[in-house]
């Protein structure tokens, strides 16, 4: 593992990442897993986020077990599980490159759907809700990338942030166990994921810290615009042609 300017850079990364999950409650994998596979590739980074999120984000999770609306939650979560295991498929076997530019363009295609002011009844029938989750489940397993079309989904139906935030832990809970488990039984839970999540697990923990204190005075206005930002922030970033400020 290079202890050079590209692990500065990851540690940089990984604190940036954490300070976008604490305070929206997704966006870290958005920001974390394109970058930091620039240099350790997205079969270490994927299951190293996983990692460093999961033994980190326990406090977050106990209270927004509480505050979520499970009937929203489970519907999605549901058809995440089932799929996860396809997107570890996809982790495994396609290019390294092609699945970075694809996570890219998925991400601008998901911005272009929030920002155009999109919204949905809330009562999408359950097959409908279930594609959502399979979606989510598939860039879960592929990239810790769950987020982006449970975020357009429940932004969509114009709840509060405060809500959108609790139901986005509840979910991320459920589809980490089903993640780690298939990423455990692919042999991708390596020594090399072990060091890297000591090394970076301190920077996420003081961008985690700092973006949930930030969220207690954000307007749901502010978590929009932050949503909005961090999507099309990450979908930047994430494009190959930026390899170089990793030292690659």
């Amino acid at each position: 593992m290079p202890f050079d300017m590209a692990l500065v850079s990851a540690a940089l990364v990984a604190l940036i990442a954490g300070a976008t999950r604490g305070f929206s409650g997704f966006g870290g994998a958005l920001i974390f897993v394109p970058l930091v596979s620039a240099v350790f590739g997205p079969k270490v980074a994927a299951p190293t986020l996983l990692v460093i999120d999961t033994a980190l984000t326990l406090p977050f999770v106990a209270s927004a077990l509480r505050a979520c609306i499970w009937r929203q939650v489970a519907p999605l979560a549901v058809g995440a599980v089932v799929a996860v295991p396809f997107g570890v498929m996809v982790l495994r076997h396609v290019d390294a490159l092609t699945l970075r530019w694809a996570l890219a363009g998925l991400s601008v295609v998901l911005l272009g759907i929030l920002v155009s002011g999109w919204r949905h009844s809330g009562r999408h029938g359950l097959p409908t809700t279930l594609a959502i989750g399979a979606l989510a489940g598939t860039l879960g397993g592929a990239a810790q990338m769950s987020g982006p079309p449970v975020v357009a989904y429940w932004l969509g139906s114009g709840q509060p942030s405060s809500l959108v935030r609790a139901n986005l832990f509840g979910f991320f809970a459920l589809v980490t166990l089903a993640s780690g488990t298939a990423y455990v039984a692919n042999g991708l839970m390596t020594l090399e994921v072990g060091r890297l999540s000591l090394v970076l697990g301190p920077a996420y923990a003081l961008g985690l810290y700092a973006g949930s204190r930030a969220f207690r005075g954000a307007s749901d206005r502010h978590f929009r615009l932050a949503a909005y930002w961090i999507i099309a922030c990450a979908a930047f970033l994430s494009l190959p042609l930026f390899d170089g400020l990793f030292g690659r």
